[in-house]
């Protein structure tokens, strides 16, 4: 039985209708729960929404980000404390791979999985990648730098501060830890037999690595092939949150 004391704390927001059907949505990698606001906009009445801010990132920065392993244990804690029903998981990027990851540890707690642009094979050179982060890691503490970056994320000019603010606030172990977690999963063997519904989006733009993982993670299920969204890079929530509101409201229905 995992000791709850030493679960890294995550903060969570509550909105929507209490009645509604929950939603927990799970961000990428270097943003926070606020890359959700302009989904969450488009998507109306009948949800209830749980947004984390993972473990080193944003309010949750207090705590550093250890493994995909114990973010989901901290996960479980936090849906058991706010949710008696199966909930509809959606993840973006480094949250997508948890979605999944949270879906085949405790398919009791997750009714459906959407997945958005999650890597699902192993990087080349992991090594290699991890020691360039750890030598730019100051320059993302830097206005400048976080403005360049922002715009490669699609971040609109309205969600900035909270970027700043998150990436002045990302540690180097968080860093480094979060992205070695990304570039080297690899879908579990149980993902085939989750008995609950998958979505798997992946941007028309992005690097052919999310193309073949998206392809990847429906290989061996019965939900459909992946779908593509054109002039879409790695950025589908930002990029176009009402077309992605729109798919997820006939998703869930």
């Amino acid at each position: 039985m995992t000791d709850r004391s030493s679960l890294p704390e995550i903060v969570m927001d509550e909105s929507g209708d209490r009645n509604g059907t929950p939603v927990l949505l799970l961000h990428g990698g270097g943003v926070a729960g606020w890359m959700w606001r302009p989904l969450i906009g488009q998507m109306g009445a009948g949800y209830r929404f749980l947004v984390p801010d993972l473990p080193g990132h944003d309010r949750s920065a207090h705590a550093d980000y250890e493994s995909h392993e114990r973010t989901i244990e901290a996960l479980v804690e936090a849906l058991q404390d706010r949710e008696d029903r199966p909930v509809a998981v959606v993840g973006f990027s480094l949250g997508a791979q948890l979605a999944v990851l949270l879906a085949v540890h405790r398919p009791d707690l997750v009714s459906h999985v959407g997945i958005i642009s999650a890597q699902a094979e192993p990087s080349r050179w992991p090594n290699a990648t991890l020691a360039l982060l750890r030598a730019a890691a100051p320059l993302a503490k830097q206005e400048w730098f976080a403005r360049a970056q922002a715009k490669e994320l699609f971040i609109p000019p309205t969600l900035f501060p909270d970027y700043l603010r998150t990436a002045q606030n990302l540690s180097v172990r968080t860093l480094v830890a979060s992205v070695g977690e990304n570039i080297r999963f690899t879908i579990p063997p149980t993902w085939a037999s989750y008995a609950g519904k998958a979505l798997v989006v992946v941007g028309e733009r992005e690097r052919a690595i999310m193309a073949r993982s998206a392809h990847h993670l429906t290989r061996y299920r019965a939900d459909g092939e992946p779908e593509t969204i054109a002039e879409c890079g790695h950025g589908v929530p930002l990029q176009k949150p009402h077309w992605l509101a729109d798919r997820l409201q006939a998703w869930l229905a």
